[in-house]
């Protein structure tokens, strides 16, 4: 069976751009772990899906600490209707949840603001 030169050269470009579009695609499969050192997966950051890693990372922190801000707001709101069965204590848990509230937004505008960032250096790297 014989098989004509433009068959053959078309059919091996085919499997060339496959093989470069699987290549491209698990390229960051395998970087986009986020190491339990965080630190150390900050100073490896090297490549785009490194920084879209630690976004991800970043965000997924952001959105944990946005549901402790909401479950803290419930219970303030809770201490708040029967501070009288708490007396003294009970000002001091609403004071306690405040805190706490004020430092868990604290905590998701600064992981918001890292995922930015990385989102930022992810762009800049073509």
């Amino acid at each position: 069976m014989a098989i004509d030169k433009g068959h053959a050269v078309r059919i091996i470009t085919l499997l060339l751009i496959v093989l470069g579009l699987l290549g491209f695609l698990t390229s960051c499969a395998q970087t986009n772990r986020i190491p339990t050192d965080t630190q150390e997966a900050i100073l490896r950051a090297t490549t785009r899906c490194d920084h879209e890693a630690l976004v991800k990372h970043y965000e997924a922190a952001a959105k944990e600490m946005q549901a402790k801000v909401k479950e803290h707001k419930k219970m303030l709101e809770s201490y708040g209707t029967v501070t009288f069965n708490y007396g003294k204590d009970g000002l001091a848990l609403q004071s306690h949840c405040e805190n706490l509230i004020n430092l868990y937004e604290q905590a998701v505008k600064a992981n918001k603001d890292m995922a930015n960032s990385h989102r930022t250096m992810a762009a800049e790297i073509k």
